[in-house]
This record gives C-alpha cells, sequence and structure tokens, in this order.
C-alpha cells in the first residue's frame, strides 16, 4: 500500500512543527521510520509545499516526486484535496493508478509500524471503504457544554445527570492513521457505513499541535 505523509510548511499552532527537534530528532523522521517498519507500506510519499522539510523528508527516506501547489498549502485548503491532488498527480507523472492508500501525519510521533500494519490488516479483512484510528474519551461526552464569549453555559446534550458508569464509552479521532479507497474521498467523504475504527492508547494517540504537546511527547519520551 502506498503511503502519504501530509506535511505543509505553514503550521501557525507551532511554527516549524514537522521538522522541530524531538529528542535530536525531526519530528516528521517519527512517521518515516513507523512507516519504514511496516511490512505493508511499499511506497512512502511525502506530500508538502515546503522545500526545507521536503529535505529532510528526502533525508529520511521518503519520495518527495512533486511539491504541493500553495493553494493546497493554505489554512483553508481540505486536506482531501490534497491526498486526491497527490494520487492524480502520481498518475500523471507515472500512470499509477491508486485506489486505495494510508495517510500517516507527521504530528503523530508514538505511532509506529506495529499500529500500522494491524489498521492495514482491518481494511483488508473487513474490505472497509475506509479505517481510521480512534482512542477513547476519559469522560463522557454528555458531559459537554457549549461557553460563549461572557462564560454563560449552554446544553449540547439532554440534561439528564448519570454516573460516568452508566454512560457508553466514546471515541475520538486521533489524527495517526486514515485509510481510504479513493472513491469515498471523491465524493467528499472520510466515512460510510463500511467504516471502521482501529483504536489506540492515548499514549500512542499523541497528536502534536502546539508546543505544550510538544513539551509533552519531549516528556514521554524521556521516561520511555
Amino acid at each position: 500500500m502506498i503511503a502519504i505523509i501530509p506535511a505543509r510548511g505553514g503550521s501557525k499552532g507551532l511554527p516549524g512543527k514537522n521538522i522541530r527537534l524531538l529528542d535530536g530528532k525531526p519530528l516528521i523522521a517519527y512517521t518515516i521510520e513507523a512507516a519504514k517498519n511496516s511490512k505493508y507500506i511499499s511506497r512512502l510519499i511525502l506530500s508538502t509545499d515546503d522545500p526545507e522539510i521536503a529535505a529532510v523528508g528526502k533525508q529520511y527516506g521518503a519520495e518527495v516526486p512533486f511539491l504541493r501547489p500553495e493553494y493546497l498549502a493554505s489554512d483553508t485548503a481540505k486536506a482531501l484535496d490534497a491526498y486526491l491532488y497527490t494520487i492524480d498527480k502520481i498518475f500523471e507523472l507515472e500512470g499509477l493508478e491508486i485506489t486505495e492508500f494510508i495517510v500517516l501525519q507527521p504530528t503523530s510521533p508514538f505511532r509506529i509500524g506495529r499500529h500500522i500494519d494491524e489498521s492495514i490488516q482491518m481494511f483488508n479483512t473487513k474490505n472497509a471503504d475506509s479505517v481510521i484510528s480512534f482512542c477513547e474519551e476519559q469522560h463522557p461526552i454528555v458531559w459537554h457544554k457549549y461557553v460563549d464569549d461572557e462564560g454563560k453555559i449552554s446544553s449540547i446534550f439532554d440534561e439528564r445527570i448519570r454516573n460516568r458508569q452508566d454512560e457508553k464509552k466514546t471515541y475520538f479521532p486521533n489524527g495517526a492513521i486514515f485509510i481510504f479507497k479513493k472513491s469515498i474521498l471523491q465524493q467528499g467523504q472520510y466515512y460510510t457505513e463500511n467504516t471502521y475504527a482501529y483504536v489506540m492508547s492515548r499514549q500512542s494517540s499523541i497528536d502534536i499541535d502546539t508546543l505544550e504537546d510538544f513539551k509533552y511527547a519531549e516528556y514521554l519520551i524521556s521516561k520511555l
């Protein structure tokens, strides 16, 4: 299976995060190494608009056959459009038709080759339209509220107060793994009735978006 690592250069939450050094190694290197440790990944393509990220990616073993155009690297660009551009561009350059692929975001340094392989096995076994990695939510989702600019609280869900033990477990997508059939992305969706969740632990699910996230990842690595 072909893997795509999407890594644009214009991060606002933590500038330069994709190549920021985490325990002496660029953040993106952890994802490249995880993909290279997978027995199912046949090619690893880095999709970026940034020449510096491209150079680091190549150094660690990713392919960068082209740079992503600027309109697909803005804050308003949709991720699925960047994925479709990448596989369509490969077809244009090589004549290779890609009908399914895995996306590995570079902000998940604790996702390893085993996670990738298990999710691909699920995708193949279930003949899924998509497999997306999830993590169990610690608190019941019904506890969540809206809070307006004045600090006033309003309900999202019903007001019945129940014990935590009475609530059904909920899960959130952790951003580490997305496996898609191209056909569902062409319909503008990630989920269908044939989508499955690959559940990961909280530590494996850490997604770096802010400096605080990065510092927490540094702390965890120091304890491993």
